[in-house]
């Protein structure tokens, strides 16, 4: 056995890779599935769509590499967080389809959790802002809309999850309800001090705490699959941004990363210690290993690479997401796209804003759409940048570490470099969050290094160097920094 099978569970798309014995991705699939929006700022995926999509790439996958069961040492999974399950003990039929982290619905019980004076409470719990981002507020929506819903969850009929935890669960038969420490970091329901769930928590949303999922290590005996036609251990889990931590080998404090997907997620490795932020960031695990959990500060953006989907799919003004490299640098600067299509996450955390345009002159075109929406990934970087070097004012001479789809649009990373003014450096291999785990799950099988020789692999691609003027540089921003303040006027 001398492949490991990373399964990568995301917003828009499931994807198999298969890994060989020295960490290299040599075969993959990929399936999108449909998103559903049902109303204003509510994003729904069906349950079946993530489970099936999953066993198609991953039949794909091992065909590709022409391998079988009897070849994979072990799996390792990485979803997309805090998106929200809740299916039935006996059947694996889902309540309600899962509710998306995009989604923001709870908006309104988030502000009424607020005006009660819980949102201090909920940050020294959790590391987390009340916000309708994370997962707790979604399970309460959906047992509220179900009667009778809590004393099934309190009879041990329903459960909740987030992806990992569902797919597992499908996995082994439902032998295993099961999650790592990462993504139960994410629910809002888990006491990130304490390692444990919170009961007050729990309490304050009228959770059942018998419907949460055992937390684990995220390398650690999460159960065995016949998924693939034999049995095969699933060795490694951490949610998509804590996988790409783990596989740019951020194992240092003061290490930063940021992953440029659907949205963008930014990660600050600060040791054993959580870190409590003065700017609205987010305090979070980023792995933990051995029952000892590695603290970060984090960054979401919600809308990253989904802007140039928009582009895309919305406008039509582009045929393909990579036209927008050749096309940006064509495009007049000075238009200013602000994509808070569902809402504006750190540090501004305004879910009920929305997207705006400002600039607009008669000679806008597709060149300055595409130059706006890229340049808007810089600016929210560089918000959480700034946000980030408040909070840990000892990084000194940081370099970001960058990953992700959009990763590959070299325009785009200049101009975040830019707008940094800050190296960026870009990794030989792409495939990180894939790797973070695929190595939780070799490691752990006795097939990869342990953490100072993974973090020895990692190999530097290209680095892109700050090189626009600061009196530049500030008059960018700052035209940004005018647009995010209008559009959250309105």
């Amino acid at each position: 056995m001398t492949h490991i099978l990373a399964i990568d569970q995301g917003t828009t798309s499931s994807r198999a890779i298969v890994f060989d014995g020295d960490m290299t991705p040599i075969a993959s699939a990929q399936e999108e599935f449909t998103q559903h929006f049902p109303a204003s700022g509510w994003v729904e995926h069906e349950v079946e769509d993530l489970w099936t999509t999953v066993g198609s790439t991953v039949a794909a996958a091992l065909a590709k590499a022409g391998l079988g069961a009897s070849d994979i040492a072990a799996i390792g999974i990485t979803n997309q967080r805090e998106t929200t399950v809740v299916w039935d003990a006996e059947t694996g039929a889902p309540l309600h389809r899962a509710i998306v982290w995009q989604d923001r619905r709870t908006a309104d019980m988030c502000e009424g959790l607020r005006a009660q004076g819980h949102a201090d409470q909920v940050t020294d719990i959790t590391g987390l802002l009340l916000d309708p981002y994370f997962s707790a507020t979604k399970v309460k929506w959906v047992l509220d809309q179900y009667e009778g819903s809590r004393d099934r969850a309190r009879a041990g009929k329903l459960l909740f999850g987030t992806v990992d935890s569902y797919l597992i669960w499908r996995m082994t038969n439902g032998a295993s309800h099961v999650t790592d420490a990462t993504n139960a970091a994410r629910t809002m329901l888990y006491d990130i001090h304490k390692g444990q769930w919170s009961a007050e928590m729990c309490a304050m949303l009228d959770i059942p705490q018998e419907m949460l999922p055992e937390v684990k290590d995220c390398a650690a005996d999460f159960g065995v699959t016949g998924l693939l036609g034999g049995e095969t251990p699933i060795y490694g889990v951490a949610g998509d941004q804590q996988a790409a931590t783990i596989g740019q080998a951020c194992f240092a404090p003061g290490m930063l990363k940021s992953t440029y997907g659907t949205g963008c997620f930014a990660l600050l490795n600060t040791g054993n210690a959580p870190v409590r932020s003065q700017n609205r960031l987010l305090t979070t695990i980023a792995y933990q290993l051995d029952g000892k959990p590695t603290y970060a500060l984090e960054g979401s953006i919600f809308i990253a690479g989904a802007v140039v989907q928009w582009l895309r799919d919305g406008l039509g003004v582009i045929g393909s997401a990579p036209e927008t490299e050749a096309l940006a640098p064509t495009g007049k600067p000075g238009v200013t796209l602000v994509p808070a299509f569902t809402g504006l996450g750190a540090p501004y955390w305004n879910p009920d804003c929305r997207g705006a345009v400002y600039g607009l002159t008669r000679d806008t075109g597709p060149a300055e759409m595409a130059r706006a929406a890229l340049e808007s990934i810089g600016f929210q970087t560089r918000d959480l940048w700034e946000a980030m070097r408040a909070d840990w004012p000892d990084g000194g001479d940081a370099v970001l570490r960058v990953d992700g789809g959009l990763s590959a649009n070299d325009w785009a990373m200049q101009f975040l470099a830019d707008m940094l003014g800050a190296p960026v450096d870009r990794p030989a291999g792409v495939e990180t969050t894939a790797l973070g785990a695929a190595w939780l799950a070799g490691m752990r099988a006795g097939l990869y290094p342990d953490v100072q020789g993974f973090a020895d692999t990692w190999a530097r691609d290209v680095q892109f160097a700050p090189a626009m003027a600061d009196a530049d540089r500030a008059e960018a921003y700052g035209r940004w920094q005018r647009a995010v303040a209008a559009t959250q006027s309105v």
